[in-house]
């Protein structure tokens, strides 16, 4: 079965992204195809919008408009559902969003014609419980970032891995990624690069107060289980660095490899590597070098 209907998120915030949109939509019903505007974008443009859900029942392909954090909403959006993605990168700097607005109407050709490769990249799901029996879950594609926020201590992060203790981080905060988000805030706070086609997960701890405290790579098997202990108010949890929960001390943040994957359509110029190398500024090829 073809593609006959494209689901479209933008960051509708930027003038220049809602024109884009608009014209997305018109080549895509030149093509005959269905247009389903995420319901941000579709204000803007006076037209009907789409729910997640809903979104993803209908759309055979998902064209994100903006930079990697339209993506990465597109994704939670998107869970539920096996729905490639194709991001387009219309903001200054974007690892997921790997085709160029010159390149947008080129690789949807392609699609269309069947010809593209997908990526299946793992997320986490999330969940807090706490004392009172409130409870919080969120899925992420990137990183789960627990940290101290506008508080002046350092908090305390007894962390257990499969039901085994690991250690209490006394830090800033700690960083739980996916290998795709291990070139996000985790790459920051020095972290290693991790290729995304390896299913792990990434422990890094923000500004340790012990320095011993070094990033662990978990297999995606593990089971985290992360429990909040400072004195202050309590510390910030932030999910793809979108969306925040307070928590409190005592509460308790599960983390597990989730059963749901986003499919993201790479880019067939560039494969990862020339992607990191772009990204990071690396040097060029040995060839292009002078050797003595």
């Amino acid at each position: 079965m073809g593609i006959r209907a494209i689901g479209v998120v933008g960051n509708a915030n930027k003038g220049h992204v809602v024109d884009n949109i608009a014209g997305l939509s018109e080549w895509a019903r030149g093509k005959g195809l269905e247009v389903l505007l995420e319901k941000e974008a579709a204000v803007k443009l006076g037209a009907r919008g789409y729910h997640g859900d809903e979104l993803g029942s209908r759309a055979d392909l998902v064209v994100t408009m903006g930079g990697d954090g339209t993506l990465l909403q597109a994704a939670r959006i998107m869970r539920r559902s096996s729905v490639p993605i194709l991001g387009v990168n219309m903001g200054t700097f974007g690892y997921l969003t790997v085709i160029n607005l010159n390149e947008m109407f080129d690789a949807l050709e392609s699609v269309l014609a069947g010809d593209y490769r997908t990526e299946s990249r793992m997320m986490l799901d999330v969940s807090v419980r706490d004392e009172r029996g409130e409870s919080f879950e969120c899925c992420v594609l990137n990183d789960v970032v627990i940290n101290r926020g506008n508080y002046s201590r350092l908090v305390d992060l007894e962390t257990h891995v499969d039901g085994h203790y690991l250690t209490t981080y006394r830090a800033d905060g700690l960083i739980i990624s996916t290998p795709t988000g291990s070139t996000a805030y985790s790459l920051s706070a020095g972290g290693p690069i991790v290729l995304p086609v390896l299913n792990t997960i990434l422990l890094n701890p923000i500004c340790p107060h012990t320095l011993t405290n070094r990033p662990v790579i978990l297999p995606d098997k593990a089971l985290l289980k992360v429990m909040l202990w400072t004195r202050e108010a309590g510390a910030i949890m932030s999910c793809d660095g979108q969306v925040t929960y307070n928590l409190k001390p005592g509460d308790v943040i599960d983390v597990r490899k989730s059963d749901c994957v986003t499919n993201l359509i790479v880019s067939p110029r560039r494969d990862y590597l020339q992607i990191l190398r772009s990204k990071l500024g690396w040097g060029g090829s040995p060839t292009s070098t002078n050797r003595t």
